[in-house]
């Protein structure tokens, strides 16, 4: 089992702790991974999309011509999709792109996604966030001294709004709560930042969220 520094916010060594090999030390399953991840991003599709039909399309009511004698092709209704205005053949309706992915493999995808990070150095645990008041500016200089550089994601605990309104206005920093985490967040930050009450871990069945999430 390996183990991470324990850092405060002015980044000095508070003590170490434990990393559960079931959560940060698996060989990543790069295909459960891309498939969750494609899966994630399937979801928040909005499917919207619409095209009339030549039955919704407005006019073509009256035949343009008669059927015989005019020497030209016979024609129904200008609305049919070979005319101009006219209804859209076969084209795209409202839908749902939702995949159904296992529960099983949604928390593969986040074990293998925090086990490519962790075997990067790539994970940081502070003690806590001791933000008395919310503060962009303590928020930055914390990250700077533990070392968190690039695009980082900080996870909080439901107690932890002061931080969560500390790291928001920073452009670079993506803010999660841990019961929110997800393979997709961890692979597109450079490093993860936990806080030692929400380390993930094997017995407390790290959390992974459903690969089908509301479009935002």
């Amino acid at each position: 089992m390996s183990k991470a520094d324990v850092l405060s916010p002015a980044g000095k060594k508070a003590g170490s702790v434990d990393l559960d090999d079931a959560v940060f030390g698996l060989e990543p399953n790069v295909s459960v991974m891309a498939q969750v991840v494609t899966a994630q991003l399937a979801a928040r599709r909005s499917g919207t999309q619409s095209t009339k039909t030549r039955s919704e399309s407005r006019g073509g009511g009256a035949k343009p011509w008669a059927q015989k004698g005019t020497g030209r092709a016979r024609a129904g209704s200008s609305r049919s999709p070979i005319w101009r205005g006219g209804g859209v053949a076969l084209g795209p309706k409202p839908r749902s792109y939702a995949q159904r992915t296992p529960k099983k493999m949604v928390r593969l995808a986040l074990r293998s996604a925090l086990s490519d990070r962790a075997a990067d150095g790539k994970v940081l645990v502070v003690d806590s966030w001791s933000f008395e008041v919310p503060s962009t500016k303590d928020a930055k200089a914390a990250l700077a001294a533990i070392g968190a550089t690039g695009r980082v994601l900080v996870v909080l605990g439901p107690d932890d709004g002061i931080a969560a309104r500390s790291f928001r206005n920073l452009p670079e920093i993506q803010v999660i709560l841990d019961r929110e985490l997800n393979a997709y967040d961890v692979l597109v930050n450079d490093v993860v930042v936990f806080t030692q009450a929400n380390l993930p871990s094997a017995a407390a069945k790290a959390p992974a969220a459903p690969a089908q999430e509301a479009s935002k």
